[in-house]
């Protein structure tokens, strides 16, 4: 708070990265904190709170700052809620009707999350949206949005998609349409395209109990269509047969991302 005042009040443009620890297993929160929210109970709760109360001191600085309508703020998390003790949500919290918890897994409950952005006068006011966004985005997103996209990098391909234009309401779309999730191998697990989900690795179980155990590879790619089956439990090899044609955008995705990695190793 104090280094967004300093440079408002130089009149310097500035970023700040703020990663919390929380939620993040062991759950533990600031003294001050503990036993703060009986009503819910445990020290999950307990954090959330404190977390609310963190969030709420940087967007009071920046509004005592008096940079409010030229701050832009991103608020998300980096994966899912975990299964340690006791399986999923043990610890609290919930990944609601997706299938997966960690980030073990190549389901979207590992790697769908929330985020909220805002940027009073400038994004829309209570606008809701499941177009599909990537953390990688934020590079591009944010440079065009600060009228430095000259300053990204050239000399290297960039995997973020400049969504400025669909957070302005200038576009409908963020002009993501396909997202892979790789492994702790550094392998690929699975790919997502539009509504579609194509998986080509699993874990036996759930994330905790699978992290000691080797990936799963199918005897054929496993497709679910997260428009009607959010919680992909219905392959849709062994229901309707009806995703021979999403080969054809899965490979052409995964063909562009192997292309890619000649060119430029990992």
């Amino acid at each position: 708070v104090n280094f967004i005042k300093e440079q408002a009040a130089a009149k310097k443009p500035f970023f700040v990265y703020l990663g919390y620890s929380e939620m993040h297993p062991p759950i533990q929160c600031n003294p001050a904190f503990v036993g703060t929210s009986p009503e819910r109970g445990g020290m999950y709760s307990d954090c959330i709170a404190e977390m609310d109360y963190r969030v709420g001191q940087v967007l009071d600085g920046i509004k005592e700052a008096d940079v409010e309508d030229n701050t832009i703020v991103v608020l998300s998390s980096d994966n899912a809620t975990g299964g340690l003790s006791g399986g999923a949500g043990a610890n609290g919290g919930s990944n609601g009707p997706f299938r997966g918890d960690f980030f073990y897994t190549p389901f979207e409950g590992s790697m769908r999350v929330p985020a909220i952005v805002r940027w009073p006068g400038k994004f829309a006011k209570g606008q809701v949206t499941d177009e599909m966004l990537a953390a990688v985005d934020w590079l591009p997103t944010l440079a065009s949005l600060a009228g430095a996209s000259k300053l990204v990098p050239t000399d290297r391909p960039i995997d973020g998609k400049d969504a400025s234009d669909f957070l302005l309401g200038k576009s409908k779309t963020t002009g993501r349409e396909d997202y892979m999730f790789f492994g702790t191998d550094g392998e690929l697990m699975s790919v997502k395209w539009r509504n579609y989900k194509m998986i080509r690795r699993m874990t036996a179980g759930p994330a905790m109990e699978a992290i000691d155990q080797a990936y799963i590879e199918p005897q054929l790619p496993l497709f679910f269509d997260l428009s009607s089956d959010p919680h992909e439990d219905f392959n849709l090899w062994t229901t309707t047969l009806t995703m021979a044609w999403l080969f054809d955008p899965m490979i052409h995705a995964i063909g562009a991302y192997e292309e890619s990695v000649k060119k430029y190793p990992n």
